[in-house]
């Protein structure tokens, strides 16, 4: 089923476009440490006006303590961000030489080139390149 079809059968008005993904929330124990992390280790550009946002391209990396929300932490597992990169052995390379530890080496899915890692509070990331043609 595509997502327009209607599985109720009742009419339905339609649901305008959603254009892009805004922001990921990064859930942390030490919004310190992870805005290190995020800041100096992985090298990301921060938000000029938000003192725990970063940015990837035009997505916004969030970081943020959900006890501060009162919720539970608990760090995102199986849902890794892909970080893209161009070159996934150098830049395993240069982040092992700043303490980052790697789940395994890089491999080859066919279409692209990845290695999973997590941050200081266990959230999957991963670096990948994708080296095969997106299809339009």
């Amino acid at each position: 089923m595509s997502t327009t079809e209607n599985p109720t059968g009742h009419d339905l008005p339609p649901v305008p476009p959603i254009r892009a993904l805004d922001f990921v929330t990064i859930p942390t124990q030490d919004v310190e440490r992870a805005r290190r992390f995020y800041g100096e280790t992985l090298g990301l550009r921060r938000d000029e006006h938000a003192e725990y946002e970063f940015w990837l391209g035009s997505t916004c990396l969030a970081i943020w303590d959900p006890t501060s929300a009162g919720r539970e932490f608990a760090p995102q597992k199986n849902g890794h961000l892909a970080l893209q990169v161009d070159d996934v052995a150098a830049t395993k390379a240069a982040l092992e030489a700043r303490g980052v530890e790697f789940a395994s080496e890089p491999f080859d899915t066919g279409v692209c080139h990845m290695v999973m890692f997590t941050d200081p509070d266990g959230n999957d990331l991963l670096l990948h390149h994708r080296h095969a043609p997106a299809r339009g």
